[in-house]
């Protein structure tokens, strides 16, 4: 059974920012440094996590976190922090910010060195000590949930995109507000939520044993296969947002079970210059990837069925699939994200280098990745 760490604390609901003081205090944060990125202070998000910190907390904000973090904008992140003389990190945003909150909290508390040498496929796992230093993270996406995970996605100096995890860098505590999440666009949320959504369905297609794993995912994909139309459809939608906020913690915390080609594929074109979101590539390939692994789904192919209300076929889950994506403004190809058929031998290579493509239920080679890549570039 694959082992099982859920280890922080998690705050749902809404104005659980005013958890926010007791958080810092018993994680020993005393000037923190606050990460989040130009879009979350347009949509007037930063205020309030400011006017939750104690009266007089010393705060530094880094708000220039990109899309797709790289080394770069770690080290731009980790300048302000040595400069405030920080203790911790704040993340505040979608995946991104909390993401590099993460590298941040690594980089300042280990040695100098590549990012790339904590990677997981590079053997990092054992590299990160407890010294990393604390992560508090807010979320305002219903997506990637990195509040609740050890990873974070960082594009490295070699243009991989790669995950660097320990449950060293699991955020202490995690505050899932509903309402940090009612202004996000439609186009965002619908590539979020398919990315909670991917994170729920390869995970209950892995081939590891964790039952434990499987309950969480099974219930994060029914509410999130239900509430996504809506919320995409009606961003005030409270009942929705909410059970998106929900699917993408369950999301996260059954996934350390392991995820599949979908993941390793998206990864792999993460690093592409067009900087595609890692949501929309998730949905794109996410029915191509299900059409491979039909014939190694076995006892997964009623749980999915069952928890999105379908026919017990694979066929008839990715169409849902691709028809959902379509409905809820999703482009269907590749091609649609800048990325050019050139692109996909290498992304093909890279994929049998990442983590996700060993727990894939389906073993599956570069040339199987290949083929999958030009049936998503060519929808």
């Amino acid at each position: 059974m694959a082992p099982i760490t859920y280890l922080n604390r998690l705050h749902l609901g809404e104005g659980v920012l005013r958890e926010l003081p007791a958080e810092l205090a018993l994680a020993g944060i005393e000037r923190p440094l606050l990460v989040t990125d130009p879009g979350v202070v347009a949509a007037g998000l930063l205020e309030p996590v400011l006017a939750a910190l104690p009266v007089g907390m010393a705060v530094a904000v880094h708000d220039g976190v990109p899309s797709n973090p790289d080394e770069a904008s770690v080290r731009a992140a980790l300048h302000d922090y040595q400069k405030h003389r920080a203790d911790g990190v704040i993340g505040l945003g979608g995946g991104s910010p909390l993401d590099l909150a993460k590298a941040v909290a690594l980089a300042a508390t280990h040695p100098e060195g590549p990012l790339a040498r904590y990677a997981l496929v590079e053997g990092g796992l054992s590299r990160i000590t407890a010294a990393a230093a604390p992560v508090l993270a807010i979320p305002t996406t219903a997506g990637t949930g990195s509040e609740v995970s050890r990873g974070a996605l960082i594009v490295m100096e070699d243009g991989r995109k790669l995950s660097i995890g320990s449950p060293h860098l699991i955020p202490r505590a995690a505050f899932c507000d509903p309402e940090l999440t009612v202004g996000l666009p439609p186009s965002l949320t619908a590539a979020t939520g398919m990315d909670a959504l991917a994170h729920c369905i390869e995970t209950l297609c892995s081939p590891r044993d964790n039952p434990v794993a499987d309950a969480i995912a099974r219930d994060g994909l029914r509410r999130g296969w239900m509430a996504l139309p809506r919320a995409v459809a009606d961003g005030g939608d409270r009942a929705a947002r909410r059970d998106m906020m929900l699917a993408s913690v369950q999301g996260a915390l059954a996934f350390q079970k392991g995820l599949g080609a979908v993941h390793a594929l998206s990864h792999a074109l993460g690093g592409h210059a067009a900087k595609p979101h890692h949501g929309m590539l998730n949905a794109i390939l996410l029915p191509h990837v299900l059409r491979f692994n039909a014939p190694a789904l076995g006892a997964a192919l009623p749980i999915l069925a069952e928890a999105m209300s379908l026919p017990e076929d694979a066929g008839s889950i990715s169409g849902a699939i691709a028809a959902l994506c379509l409905h809820i403004g999703l482009p269907a190809g590749l091609a649609a994200l800048g990325i050019g058929e050139e692109d996909l031998p290498a992304a093909a290579r890279g994929a049998t280098r990442d983590h996700h493509h060993q727990t894939n239920p389906r073993p599956a080679g570069e040339a199987d990745y290949l083929a999958l890549l030009r049936e998503a570039f060519a929808a």
